[in-house]
């Protein structure tokens, strides 16, 4: 199993901690960093806010130069396609090809109203997401009067996420690269993969790749775990993210997770000021192999 730095930016990351995160997830051998794309806070509330997605993934191509970087994911609302498809374009030719698209109906119905984003019923918002999807990968792989195509061939990988209902399953069976799942109990990713393989089945394609999405506090030790977890509960409310433990411990629980076959694991970093978390992440990760 692979293990990426999921990091919430709509909880008032600075550009300083965009990078301290991103060349400390370098540094640990993480897979990858992806970030939320998100305008107004969901968990801390104002004044924090967020820099915008595929900027900052921009800068942040260009002072890395191995990780893996993306969005987890962008709302259909935000961006016309034309304009998304080229920004993706852009960070893969600064990041020299490590750039991936999540792509998503988007849900946060408050920062659409705050920013003046039409805000569509859901089956509208998927419709769009049906349609952006292969507009996206006809400027990738057709149009030849859009150039620069991106680096990576045939194109970026294309995340779409969800909880493996239909309407997801089936735009990311036409389109995406992989499917993400979010905050799954590991019975629930057992399900999830076992659907998703049977629609890639159905259509006469390869399965796609499996991850997913959940929260993460790890240690080395119990009196540092305490202090994690404290910190966790007074920002979000909760008494624990669905993943926690000495390292050890998260080693364990993340092997359930790839006995279903989970690939890769985009761990959600809420207290994003504790870029000392992200080394032991690393270690997490060495262990997974």
């Amino acid at each position: 199993m692979r293990v990426c730095l999921m990091i919430e930016g709509q909880e008032g990351v600075s550009w300083e901690q965009w990078v301290a995160l991103a060349r400390a997830a370098e540094d640990a051998g993480l897979d990858g960093l992806f970030r939320s794309d998100h305008y107004r806070s969901i968990v801390r509330g104002e004044p924090a806010g967020s820099l915008d997605a595929w900027t900052t993934l921009a800068g942040l191509a260009a002072v890395t130069s191995r990780i893996r970087l993306g969005t987890m994911v962008s709302p259909v609302t935000f961006r016309r396609v034309p304009v998304l498809a080229k920004m993706v374009t852009t960070v893969d030719h600064i990041s020299a090809g490590r750039v991936e698209l999540g792509l998503g109906a988007g849900w946060f119905e408050a920062e659409h109203d705050t920013y003046g984003f039409d805000f569509p019923p859901l089956r509208e918002r998927m419709d769009e997401l049906d349609r952006q999807l292969a507009e996206i990968v006809r400027h990738w792989d057709d149009a030849p009067e859009i150039q620069p195509k991106p680096l990576q061939r045939p194109h970026p990988p294309i995340i779409v996420g969800g909880s493996a209902k239909p309407r997801t399953v089936r735009a990311a069976v036409a389109h995406a690269d992989e499917y993400n799942t979010v905050w799954p109990t590991v019975a629930e990713a057992r399900e999830r993969r076992r659907t998703l393989d049977e629609a890639a089945r159905a259509a006469g394609r390869e399965p796609l790749r499996f991850s997913m999405m959940t929260s993460c506090v790890v240690a080395d030790d119990g009196a540092d775990l305490r202090e994690r977890l404290a910190a966790f509960k007074a920002l979000t409310g909760s008494d624990g993210p669905a993943v926690s433990g000495t390292l050890d411990e998260v080693v364990t629980r993340l092997r359930e997770y790839e006995d279903t076959g989970v690939e890769r694991a985009m761990l959600q970093h809420i207290a994003h000021e504790d870029v000392e978390m992200v080394e032991v992440l690393g270690r997490v990760a060495a262990q997974l192999g």
